[in-house]
């Protein structure tokens, strides 16, 4: 079964040549304008099964499309309580890994956001194709978020950057999430941002981490940089007709999705593997399927640290 939508990409008529694009994490402005394409969109809910192994199958290995999606219920199930989030949450995450990743040696979880699509809501559904992190922002998260003694080791390690989404309290009927096989992607689709924050982030407990920081953005000036650092980078995503986008119509809570952000031996890197995904664009989109009053989507996605033995 297939649904179609409007997918917004970076306009790369809207970037000037040698001006590198940015865009703030509240949302409040870009130095971009977005370029809407119709795309269709297969639903892949048949692919899902509990019992199904995890290697070598297209929706439920990470490392052929880019993407995996598991019938995995949590034991958390408000995602009210920020400790209750990070102290119980985060553990079944890091079990979740395990389990359907052969070979993980550590993982470090640095972030979360939630998301919901409601006004009073500081972070709502991203509608724009894009990726959450380069490989330079892939390094940097390594070299801030773990102990300097540790990182020259762990960067000679296999290590990925995975964000495992899930929805809240009801189907994620209202803005899906697409994403695209990232073979149908090829590396010259893919365009530098930079992430900027606001500089308040700062005085408000450890400067590296920016959980339980959001807040509605100040629209007075949202085009102004100013009271905002770099402090990441992102992948815009430029049009393309071989883009493949899937989802999982009605995704429930009792279901994670795998989202793969960076690969330190993917296809694409120096010394990878043949074969292996190094990342997955992807958005909420508007499915003209979905019933008029249906409740707002609510999501959380994790931010994790992945390396492994080899």
């Amino acid at each position: 079964m297939t649904t179609s939508g409007e997918f917004r990409y970076l306009d790369p008529a809207s970037i000037s040549p040698g001006i590198k694009p940015w865009t703030k994490v509240d949302g409040a402005y870009a130095s971009f304008g977005l370029a809407p394409r119709r795309r269709s969109v297969a639903n892949i809910r048949d692919s899902i099964q509990p019992d199904q192994p995890a290697q070598g199958h297209f929706g439920t290995d990470i490392d052929v499309s880019g993407f995996a999606v598991y019938h995995a219920p949590a034991q958390e199930k408000a995602f009210t309580d920020d400790a209750a989030v990070r102290n119980g949450y985060y553990a079944e995450v890091e079990a979740l890994l395990r389990s359907k990743l052969p070979g993980i040696a550590r993982v470090e979880i640095f972030d979360h956001t939630i998301r919901k699509h409601d006004p009073t809501s500081p972070r709502q559904p991203v509608q724009q194709v894009h990726v959450d992190q380069t490989p330079a922002a892939a390094e940097a998260r390594v070299r801030r978020h773990l102990p300097a003694a540790d990182v020259d080791g762990l960067l000679k390690r296999r290590f990925q950057i995975i964000n495992v989404w899930r929805p809240i309290s009801h189907p994620a009927t209202d803005f899906p999430l697409a994403v695209v096989d990232w073979r149908t992607t090829k590396p010259e689709d893919l365009a530098p941002v930079d992430l900027l924050y606001p500089l308040r982030n700062r005085t408000v407990g450890d400067d590296n981490d920016d959980r339980g920081k959001e807040a509605l953005p100040d629209l007075t000036n949202p085009a102004s940089t100013e009271g905002y650092e770099v402090k990441g980078e992102t992948y815009g995503v430029l049009p393309s007709d071989a883009h493949k986008f899937y989802y999982v119509k009605d995704m429930t809570p009792e279901e994670a999705m795998f989202i793969k952000c960076f690969d330190s031996r993917s296809e694409w890197r120096p010394g990878g593997r043949k074969g292996v995904a190094a990342l997955t664009p992807h958005t909420a989109f508007i499915d003209p399927a979905t019933p008029a009053g249906t409740k707002g989507r609510e999501s959380i996605e994790v931010r994790c640290l992945v390396f492994y033995d080899e």
